[in-house]
């Protein structure tokens, strides 16, 4: 029977396999001097790390420096690399993929410093729900650092860049050394007792020994207990202390802590303003609803206003007054109109209307009207009434008519 062929991505597949089984290369610490040390475009560092005899290949991807990497890594730095060892496949090599780098010698503050910082997180000193929110206006701000060197300096002109009118309250304190982190406490609760407005406590950047007074548990508690919120701005932007997640707020540099701390003057002005114009804005709104309102019951007010009310029923008399009139005019044309014509039919009935013409109206001497002549003898005196006067006479001669005999 022959030997079975394998592919090489078999064999490198295999063997990698093999490594990713053995618990003790998944998690494993080398120390070594560090050799060929370069850093790609990408972020990612590679290097060799080597004792008297031998070497090994390391990579450090870009993703893991942030946590993994607190200081410039150079050739012949003696180190110690934690991190997994794993074959690439592609050329069948086998390196040590790193996830911590610290030098060698400080070790043990290292682990000093990640056994405080596990107490304190689950004592719940770094929880963000018990941080305290920065004031946006300051007008005290208290720093803790030293009295002389580049970082008091460099917060005092970024904070008279960024606002003038903040006062800036120092108290000298040793950020190094022995007695470092007493003075940084003592700073601590005297400017708290003091009443500013924000605290910020912060030192140039340095080793991890340099830094080690802003790691001590004095320092955490201290920061943790003050009732002024505090900005730490420890060390480069690649450091990170106790005191940095203690902190209510964790700036990269002690110049960043007073730009997190002190406003832009300008920038406030121009909120001010963008402010004053939107309330502006809105109150003409707010004004132009009211005063169409006003409108509405102004008008809704007149149609129930007495002037207007009796000015309207002016009118209304007005007009019916006009109408009365009209047909009371009517009325007497219509009324002159009937008088003449009941006055034409009087004057035709009146009797004296009858005397022209040669009629008369003839009465006896006791003023009886004589109708027939059969009511008059002779020499009885009679009246006789014309259209301009009476005449009167004696009755000479009687004669009655028969009624053919009568005038027509």
């Amino acid at each position: 029977m022959k030997n079975r062929i394998f592919s090489v991505t078999q064999i490198n597949s295999y063997i990698k396999r093999m490594f990713q089984s053995d618990y003790a290369l998944r998690r494993i610490s080398i120390k070594g001097q560090i050799s060929n040390c370069k850093y790609h475009s990408s972020g990612h560092i590679y290097f060799s790390l080597k004792d008297e005899s031998s070497q090994i290949s390391c990579v450090m991807f870009a993703n893991s420096r942030y946590q993994g990497l607190k200081f410039d890594m150079e050739d012949g730095q003696e180190v110690i690399v934690s991190g997994n060892i794993s074959v690439y496949e592609r050329s069948g090599s086998y390196q040590l993929y790193a996830d911590e780098i610290r030098l060698d010698g400080i070790g043990e503050l290292y682990i000093a410093y990640e056994q405080l910082k596990q107490k304190l997180y689950e004592e719940g000193l770094f929880d963000h729900e018990k941080k305290k929110p920065i004031p946006v206006n300051p007008k005290k701000i208290g720093v803790v650092t030293a009295r002389t060197g580049a970082v008091i300096h460099d917060i005092m002109s970024t904070a008279k860049r960024r606002n003038p009118f903040v006062q800036l309250i120092l108290y000298p304190a040793k950020v190094q050394g022995e007695g470092a982190a007493q003075t940084i406490v003592k700073g601590i609760k005297t400017l708290d007792a003091y009443g500013v407005d924000t605290i910020i406590i912060g030192r140039g950047g340095g080793s991890i020994e340099d830094l080690w007074a802003f790691n001590e548990e004095m320092v955490a508690r201290a920061i943790y207990a003050a009732k002024t919120p505090i900005i730490s701005g420890t060390g480069h932007e690649v450091d990170t202390t106790i005191a940095d997640y203690a902190a209510d707020l964790r700036a990269a540099t002690p110049t960043a802590a007073c730009e997190l701390a002190v406003p832009n003057i300008r920038e406030v002005m121009d909120g001010i303003q963008n402010r004053a114009y939107t309330l502006e804005t809105l109150l003409r709104q707010v004004l132009g609803r009211y005063q169409m309102q006003l409108e509405q019951y102004r008008f809704k007010i007149s149609e129930f206003d007495p002037k207007f009310r009796l000015q309207e029923q002016k009118m209304r008399l007005a007009e019916l007054e006009e109408k009365l009139v009209m047909r009371m005019k009517d009325k007497v044309v219509s009324y002159q109109h009937r008088l003449e014509l009941y006055t034409g039919r009087l004057h035709g009935m009146s009797p004296t209307a009858k005397l022209i013409n040669g009629f008369g109206y003839l009465e006896d001497e006791n003023g009886v009207p004589l109708t027939s002549a059969k009511n008059v003898k002779q020499g009885d005196k009679i009246s006789i009434t014309v259209s301009d006067g009476m005449i009167e006479t004696t009755a000479q001669i009687v004669k009655l008519f028969d009624i053919k005999e009568m005038p027509v």
